[in-house]
């Protein structure tokens, strides 16, 4: 299984980005897919994840953040609005089988990551 993140650049205080997760080797069905960030010097961060076809945010970026999924396509997506400078880090999608509720924000219970691509929000 495979996972290869895009979308990451250097944008403006408000803009937006839409990052991608293109999966090989595995579909979607039965697995939960969620986004993480990692900024210099903390720990990895839970920024969304779909599980079960519902969804979960961080508090940090819920009503500015959406995941979703291209099952044809097999491509996850991370849609970032009124991206703020403390949005800045690397993002990285993962992919997780058979989690349960309580695991979705736990980024040790995710077998498979993409390579993480770097968002950086000036002010």
């Amino acid at each position: 299984v495979q996972l290869q993140a895009s979308g990451g650049g250097l944008v403006q205080t408000g803009d937006s980005l839409r990052l991608s997760c293109k999966t090989s080797g595995r579909t979607f069905r039965g697995t939960t897919i969620a986004w993480f960030r990692q900024a210099p010097g903390k720990d990895r961060e839970f920024v969304a994840g779909l599980w079960r076809t519902r969804t979960y945010y961080g508090d940090s970026v819920k009503g500015r953040f959406t995941v979703s999924t291209d099952n044809a396509q097999n491509t996850a997506y991370l849609q970032m609005n009124s991206l703020k400078p403390e949005d800045t880090a690397v993002y990285y999608c993962g992919l997780g089988e058979n989690l349960i509720l309580s695991s979705v924000r736990q980024a040790a219970q995710y077998a498979y990551w993409g390579q993480g691509t770097l968002v950086t929000v000036s002010s």
